[in-house]
């Protein structure tokens, strides 16, 4: 114990192999892929906003189809009744237009049910109560697709970004693992003390490890392997986007003529067969079943029209999710 030292030194590590710069070149791809990740979050947000509005004012659209054709069906009850008093028909006309009747007020109620669901699941996506109707008009816009479907650019969306945000993590944990295979020296000082004759000495050490056992080798080709992957996935998710965005152009060119035909001429030609179908029967020119059958058909193909309708709005939405640009503001460096 006589012969005892003592020694305080600090130590400094000094990186070498630019470990520093790779690790924030590693740093600013994670940002830039979160940065990413949360535009497209937002992004389906968004979609899931549009779709949930899109079928809260299909369901307010059945709903006034619905109490429509319970009015058309207790004037029809009520027309049967006087032409059954007058005799000019049978009381079976009466059963068939309360059977009607009945069916009709049971789809309004029905219909009612499902407007106070799809607005409450309106009100969830968008943190707070739906007051007041819905637009009704933009809900009947379409807007017609005329010529060739436009070319498809996958450049710039936010699936590609993506992918190519992860091959730059990728790229940049190469450079990390290639850089950790340098060893990194340490300087260090200190002061050491001599219990035996009580002189104090300055130490000044310099070291540096010799990696024989762990020299990064496995990492790095582990590192390697992940790049390979993520450009494997980024060509495999360039060719998915152009075809999910070829297939979201024609399903939304389809979607709009067949909303722009069933809410136009089919539409106007089932209204007019039914308004001849309800003058004929008032007048005895025409049975209950043809009017039945007239009044059915136009209700079908006004259903048949909103579904048009809200096919066309959520194809139109998909295929905005699919070609919304990605941001490209770049992270700071930490």
């Amino acid at each position: 114990l006589d012969s005892l030292e003592a020694t305080t030194s600090i130590g400094l590590p000094i990186e070498m192999g630019g470990k520093r710069s790779a690790r924030i070149g590693v740093a600013d791809a994670r940002l830039q892929r979160a940065t990413i990740e949360a535009a497209i979050a937002e992004a389906d947000l968004r979609l899931s906003v549009i779709q949930a509005y899109a079928e809260a004012a299909g369901a307010e659209h059945r709903l006034e189809i619905a109490r429509d054709q319970a009015r058309i069906a207790a004037d029809a009850l009520r027309a049967a009744e006087v032409r059954v008093q007058a005799g000019r028909a049978s009381p079976i006309e009466v059963q068939r237009a309360g059977v009607a009747k009945v069916n009709a007020d049971a789809e309004a109620q029905r219909a009612e049910r499902l407007v106070e669901v799809s607005r409450f699941a309106l009100s969830r996506l968008i943190g707070q109560p739906v007051a007041g109707k819905l637009d009704a008009r933009w809900f009947a816009s379409v807007h017609p697709r005329r010529g060739p479907l436009p070319p498809v650019e996958s450049a710039g969306t936010l699936a590609l970004a993506a992918a190519q945000a992860d091959l730059a993590v990728a790229d940049a944990g190469v450079r990390l693992a290639r850089a950790q295979r340098s060893p990194d020296l340490t300087l260090s000082a200190g002061a050491r003390q001599f219990r035996e004759s009580g002189d104090t000495a300055v130490v000044f050490s310099l070291s540096l490890p010799l990696p024989v056992f762990n020299n990064g080798r496995a990492a790095l080709a582990q590192a390697l392997s992940e790049r390979l992957g993520a450009e494997a996935r980024q060509r495999v998710i360039a060719i998915e986007v152009e075809q999910a965005i070829a297939r979201a152009q024609a399903d939304l060119a389809n979607a709009a003529t067949t909303a722009l035909t069933a809410s136009g001429p089919a539409l106007a030609a089932a209204e007019e067969a039914a308004r001849i179908a309800r003058i004929g029967y008032r007048e005895g020119k025409l049975g209950q079943l043809e009017l039945l059958d007239a009044e059915r058909t136009l209700a079908q193909t006004r259903l048949n029209a909103i579904d048009a309708l809200l096919s066309y709005h959520v194809a139109e939405a998909r295929l905005e999710r699919l070609t919304v640009r990605a941001p490209t503001t770049q992270g700071e460096n930490p």
